[in-house]
């Protein structure tokens, strides 16, 4: 692969992740597709991509800055999901496997922040 950004694989899960949690929100009401719907894919998103900008031609300090982006990101998926579980958009089964995921995630990007050295 070409950037830096692409080897890693927790920006590789982060982008497996966005997939399906695209594909999750398109069981969601229509009249949530402003809010809801737009919120989760964004947050997934910005997960992704925050990982990929802080990883090619920074230092250390602003990779780690990004990486902690990334993880709120993360944080507001989570946080997407109760809302859709509370709405009764998903069931307890499709909400403990996302909340896993997610889970695995955030602490994959913790691990990924505290091997960073700063400069």
């Amino acid at each position: 692969m070409g950037f830096k950004f692409e080897d890693l694989r927790v920006w590789q899960s982060a982008l497996k992740q966005t997939v399906d949690v695209y594909e999750l929100s398109k069981s969601f009401p229509t009249d949530e597709r402003y809010n809801l719907i737009s919120q989760i894919n964004r947050a997934a998103d910005s997960v992704v991509l925050n990982i990929a900008e802080g990883s090619v031609g920074l230092s250390n300090k602003e990779f780690k800055r990004f990486l902690r982006i990334a993880n709120r990101s993360a944080l507001e998926v989570v946080s997407c999901l109760h809302i859709a579980k509370a709405k009764g958009f998903i069931n307890q089964e499709v909400f403990d496997d996302y909340y896993s995921i997610y889970e695995s995630l955030i602490i994959s990007i913790q691990a990924l922040i505290k091997s960073i050295h700063d400069d």
